[in-house]
C-alpha cells in the first residue's frame, strides 16, 4: 500500500501549505493517538527543534492526542535522538518530533519513534494514514488525555550522552568548536563536551525561531571552519537543526564528512575487536570508503539512502555501525537511532585512545572525487521514468567506462532530485555532473 502523507522520514513540507498546517497536524495527532491507544498506549512524548512554528504544531499535536484519550508529555526543544532515548526511559508508548532537520525555518515536519526508540514500522505508519481518512471522534470528557511538561529532559539526555563513552572519556586538553546550527542541540551539545573536560567555543547557539540552519551547522560549514582557524582549535563539530547529523572540521579547516567519520569509528572498533560484523553505508557512500574497508578486511554493504534503510540493513545483518555521508551515523552498540552528539563522542574516543589527530586518522582513507547537484522540481517524480534522462545516464556511464558511478535519486525530505557522479578525475566528474544535471533540469525542473 502506498503512502499518502508519510515520506522516508515522517511528514514534511512548508509551513502553512498542506499537509504542514495546524488543522492537519491536529488530525495527525488524533490519528496517531487512536492507533497508539488501540495498542494499549496512554503516554506519548512530544519534542521539537527551535523553529517558530514548533509552538503551533506542539499545541496541535497535544490537542489531537488528548482528543484520542492519550496523554502528551512535552519535552520542549530537544534533539531528535533525545526524543528516541527519552521515549524509552520514560516508558512512553511513542515519541513525536516536530522538526524539518536541516531545512530552513519555513519548513517543518512531524516524525515518530516507537516505544523502543526506533522509527515506526511501516504497518503502524500505514495504520495512521488509514485513520487520517476517517472522521474524527472524541474520547469521553472524563477520558481525554492530559498534558505534562518535563522539566529535566535536557539533563537526562546530557547524562545519557556521557554514559555512551564510559568509562568516562576525558577530553581535558582538547579544544573544540561546537556549531549547534541555532537548532535543537544549542542548549545540550556544548555542555556534553565541556562536562567531559574539553575547552569549548560554541557558535550557532542563539536560536530566535527563524535562524535555524541559517549560515551555520552541518549544511553551512564555512562558519565552523573560520572559527576553528581563528580560535586555533583542534577540531570543530557541526550538528544540523535537529541534532541527528554530525560533520567535522579538522585543525587545518578541512571538512570531514560522514563517510570519513564512519571510517574512523569502524577502523578503530575493528582493530580492537569491537566492531561486531561489518558496516552499512548507502548508495551515496563514497567509493573510497568501500575501498578502504576492503583493504582493512571490514565487510561493507550499501542500503538505500535514508537512515531508516541503513538501520533496517543493520538489523538484518546483525551489525552495529552504519551511516551516510551527510553525517547521519548510527552506532547501535550505544543508540537506537542516528545521534550527532553520540557519534561525535565515538570519534573523540578514537582520538583520545590513539593519540592521533582527526586529520591523521582521516588520512588513512582516500576519497574519490564526487560531485552532487540538487535540481529542484515542481513535484516529486522518479527521474528514471523519463526516457531522455535515462538515456543521458546510460551515455554518461558508457563514456566513463567503469571509471566511476552515476546516481540519480529523488530526495525524501525536500522537492529535489540529487544528481551525483563519482570517479577518478575531479574535473571530469564535475563537468559530467553539471551536464547531466542540466538534462534533468530541462526535463523536470
Amino acid at each position: 500500500m502506498g503512502r499518502k502523507y508519510f515520506g522516508t522520514d515522517g511528514v514534511r513540507g512548508r509551513v502553512g501549505q498542506f499537509p504542514i498546517t495546524p488543522e492537519f497536524v491536529l488530525k495527525l495527532g488524533w490519528a496517531a493517538g487512536k492507533v497508539f491507544a488501540g495498542q494499549g498506549a496512554n503516554r506519548v512524548l512530544i519534542g521539537k527543534d527551535t523553529r517558530l512554528s514548533g509552538y503551533m504544531f506542539e499545541s496541535a499535536l497535544e490537542a489531537g492526542l488528548s482528543a484520542a484519550g492519550v496523554d502528551a508529555w512535552l519535552l520542549g526543544p530537544m534533539p531528535t535522538p533525545a526524543i528516541a532515548y527519552l521515549t524509552r526511559t520514560f516508558n512512553a508508548n511513542a515519541g513525536i518530533v516536530i522538526s524539518a532537520s536541516h531545512n530552513p525555518f519555513y519548513d517543518n515536519g512531524i516524525k515518530f519513534f516507537s516505544a523502543d526508540g526506533t522509527k515506526l514500522p511501516d504497518e503502524v505508519e500505514l495504520a495512521i494514514e488509514e485513520m487520517l481518512d476517517k472522521e474524527m471522534d472524541f474520547a469521553e470528557p472524563a477520558a481525554l488525555g492530559r498534558a505534562r511538561r518535563i522539566e529535566d529532559a535536557a539533563g537526562r539526555y546530557i547524562e545519557y550522552c556521557k554514559a555512551t563513552v564510559r568509562p568516562l572519556l576525558d577530553l581535558t586538553g582538547m579544544h573544540i568548536v561546537v556549531d549547534a546550527a541555532h537548532g535543537a542541540t544549542y542548549h545540550v551539545g556544548p555542555d556534553v563536551f565541556r562536562e567531559l573536560g574539553a575547552k569549548v567555543d560554541a557558535i550557532g547557539v542563539s536560536p530566535d525561531g527563524l535562524n535555524i540552519n541559517e549560515g551555520v551547522g552541518s549544511t553551512h560549514m564555512g562558519a565552523l571552519r573560520e572559527a576553528v582557524l581563528e580560535k586555533g582549535a583542534g577540531l570543530g563539530i557541526a550538528f544540523d537543526g535537529d541534532g541527528d547529523r554530525v560533520l567535522m572540521v579538522d585543525h587545518t579547516g578541512r571538512e570531514i564528512d560522514g563517510d570519513e567519520l564512519l571510517y574512523v569509528i569502524a577502523r578503530y572498533r575493528h582493530e580492537n575487536g569491537l566492531l561486531g560484523g561489518g558496516v552499512v553505508g548507502t548508495l551515496m557512500s563514497n567509493l573510497g570508503l568501500e575501498k578502504a574497508f576492503e583493504a582493512a578486511g571490514i565487510p561493507f554493504a550499501r542500503a538505500k539512502v535514508g537512515d531508516r534503510y541503513v538501520n533496517e540493513l543493520l538489523l538484518e545483518k546483525g551489525w552495529q555501525l552504519g551511516g551516510e555521508s551527510s553525517g547521519h551515523l548510527i552506532c547501535r552498540h550505544v543508540s537506537t537511532t542516528g545521534d550527532g552528539i553520540v557519534a561525535a563522542l565515538q570519534v573523540l574516543r578514537v582520538l583520545a585512545a590513539t593519540g592521533r589527530s582527526l586529520a591523521e586518522l582521516c588520512g588513512d582513507m582516500t576519497k574519490f572525487p564526487q560531485t552532487m547537484i540538487n535540481v529542484r522540481m515542481s513535484s516529486r517524480v522518479n527521474p528514471q521514468e523519463n526516457s531522455v534522462i535515462s538515456e543521458a545516464v546510460r551515455t554518461t556511464e558508457t563514456e566513463m567506462a567503469g571509471r566511476g558511478r552515476v546516481l540519480l535519486r529523488t530526495s525524501g525530505t525536500e522537492p529535489v532530485i540529487r544528481v551525483m557522479i563519482e570517479g577518478e578525475d575531479a574535473s571530469e566528474v564535475e563537468t559530467r555532473c553539471r551536464a547531466l544535471a542540466d538534462v534533468v533540469e530541462a526535463e523536470l525542473g
